[in-house]
């Protein structure tokens, strides 16, 4: 079977699955470049709860997790099937870990759609969601990812999805293409830790600032698990695109190829 990679998207707004720009450009190049997967294994910042869980439905829901929007946003459809022989798989891999199989409170949130509406636009590819476990250290997390590794070899593409700045308190809606000083020096450092040292992951909780950049962990947490894989794998992720976008949001997005 053709082993295929990770990546740890930073997805930034919804409108993300309705516009172009040079995020959803790398996206589209990400999906073209990467060999079709058997399945893929997103863990999406918005599916954020006191347990860790698989989606097992065989056909998800999309989940329009927002408001304020425009109807195009809520009106996209991303009909993907679910895999429950996956979710099985995913729930079997990492033991002793446990993760729940659930068969209908979640399905596809925007997270995943809004990259993979650009990554894998037909749709054809099963997908099923992690959940990220909000009673968890961020150790717990890494390890997870390490434990989803093997996965890769098995034909399915694990996908992250999140930000590593995700401060909407301080959004410059003026600054569309900037971000504020302490956001790009976390993001620049947090490059450093997963380019050098993804094992170590764990030590940007110490970061000078990590809480303006991390007020809360549910955007944060996905690329722990981007890490995991990296250390797992001995690889190097690659930056596929990066910047800072309203002052406080991360786009910096990562991919460990299949080779790696």
């Amino acid at each position: 079977m053709t082993a295929t990679s990770a990546a740890f998207i930073g997805h930034g707004s919804p409108m993300n699955a309705i516009e172009h720009n040079r995020f959803t450009d790398a996206w589209r190049d990400f999906g073209q470049s990467n060999p079709q997967p058997r399945a893929i294994v997103a863990i999406s910042a918005h599916w954020y709860i006191n347990a860790t869980a698989v989606t097992s439905s065989a056909n998800p829901r999309v989940i329009h997790d927002f408001y304020g929007f425009p109807q195009a946003l809520f009106d996209f459809d991303y009909p993907a099937p679910g895999s429950p022989e996956v979710a099985a798989l995913v729930a079997e891999i990492v033991q002793p870990v446990w993760v729940g199989l659930d068969a209908d409170s979640w399905g596809i949130d925007h997270g995943t759609w809004s990259v993979l509406a650009h990554a894998f636009p037909n749709a054809d590819v099963p997908v099923v969601q992690l959940s990220i476990d909000a009673n968890k250290p961020l150790d717990y997390h890494v390890d997870l990812g390490s434990r989803l590794a093997p996965l890769i070899d098995q034909g399915v593409l694990i996908l992250a999805s999140g930000n590593v700045v995700h401060n909407l308190g301080a959004i410059d809606w003026n600054a569309p293409n900037h971000g504020y000083d302490w956001a790009q020096r976390f993001d620049d450092d947090a490059r450093h830790v997963m380019l050098d040292e993804p094992s170590a992951f764990a030590k940007l909780r110490d970061h000078a600032d990590y809480q303006l950049s991390v007020p809360t962990p549910d955007h944060f947490l996905p690329l722990a698990y981007l890490a995991g894989i990296a250390a797992a794998r001995g690889a190097t992720p690659e930056v596929i695109v990066d910047g800072c976008v309203m002052g406080s949001l991360s786009m910096t997005s990562y991919v460990i190829s299949p080779n790696d």
